[in-house]
């Protein structure tokens, strides 16, 4: 009894973790129906792999984070701040690009390690309220920076990151994903630290108990996160060949999507790579198929948030019910004011 038991939540927990790539098939599929000869073409697959690496790299960070049962909010304003610096410094004040380029992930870095000492040293109550301050502190100071004008005429180094091509069909931006995603897989599977920000997500009391430094796992984690947003930084710009105060506008949405429909938990302690990797492309083939059914942008925003909604409330479910949310409160209050 106890082994057909065991089976049965074996079999539960993987219908788990495949329902997000059973979900982008099945949506794969319907688009390729109702839109034969324009969905599944190589061009537009090629496209859709571009317009969704910035959201790929952002949600790893993003999924760090909610691991820990946090969230980031301000990864759009540190996208935006990491390459208006590195555009400032390269173009006006003749940087080396590939100092430039170091520049712009060493300010990602930077910005994330601000919002972990924020809820660590600072012992703010949750990484709600320091990442939507610094979300706002950030993306004013592009503003500032920039006297609200792009910056453009980027060097190659950086065009070559976010515009080429290898082979004339591999975009750079497709292997740098590959990449991060690999050295992702790796390190939350097989590192002390990865397993660390699984079980402060799990259970931040056990977790201190058992010898872990809460903190110092805290703030690698959002630093982690900045340095994502710094290379997603560079892949946009190097894409526009430009700079924008105004990149990253509200990605943070997007990012969350992703990780939620990918099947980590609001709860922390529950997600992984491949799966956020899943969600990722689901939004991505979902705003190409909503663009080619020429669905205005208006509307698209709405079925954005209602796929959000759905995910969290099954998030929710699978999480143990309704119930759970009562764990959360004395969860959240332990990652700042209580460290």
């Amino acid at each position: 009894m106890e082994k057909e038991k065991k089976m049965y939540f074996d079999y539960k927990k993987l219908a788990g973790d495949l329902a997000p790539f059973l979900a982008l098939i099945i949506m794969c599929i319907a688009l390729t129906i109702l839109k034969p000869g324009k969905f599944l073409t190589f061009k537009n697959l090629v496209n859709v792999i571009r317009q969704a690496s910035p959201n790929a790299i952002i949600s790893l960070g993003m999924m760090l984070a909610i691991l820990t049962a946090g969230i980031d909010l301000s990864v759009g304003s540190i996208v935006a701040i990491s390459q208006i610096v590195m555009a400032k410094l390269v173009v006006d004040y003749h940087l080396n690009p590939f100092l430039g380029i170091l520049v712009c992930l060493l300010v990602g870095a930077l910005s994330g390690l601000a919002n972990g000492l924020l809820l660590t040293k600072v012992k703010l109550p949750h990484p709600f309220i320091a990442t939507l301050g610094t979300q706002n502190i950030f993306r004013g100071l592009c503003l500032i920076i920039t006297a609200a004008a792009p910056i453009s005429g980027l060097p190659a180094a950086v065009n070559f990151l976010g515009a080429a091509f290898i082979l004339n069909a591999i975009p750079v931006s497709l292997i740098l994903v590959a990449v991060c995603y690999i050295m992702f897989n790796i390190f939350l599977g097989r590192t002390k630290l990865g397993r660390h920000i699984y079980a402060i997500g799990g259970n931040i009391t056990t977790a201190r108990l058992s010898g872990i430094n809460v903190e110092k796992t805290l703030i690698y984690t959002y630093a982690l996160s900045g340095l994502m947003c710094g290379l997603a930084g560079l892949v946009v710009a190097g894409r526009t060949d430009a700079a924008t105060p105004l990149t990253g506008l509200a990605w943070e949405t997007d990012a969350i999507a992703a990780v939620i429909i990918g099947g980590a938990s609001f709860f922390g302690g529950k997600g992984k790579v491949l799966g956020t990797l899943s969600g990722v492309l689901l939004i991505a083939v979902l705003r190409n198929g909503l663009n080619l059914m020429n669905i205005p942008s208006e509307y698209q925003t709405v079925v954005l948030g209602a796929v959000i909604i759905l995910s969290v409330a099954l998030d929710i479910f699978r999480s143990g019910g309704y119930n759970k949310i009562k764990k959360i409160k004395p969860n959240t209050e332990k990652l700042g004011g209580s460290l």
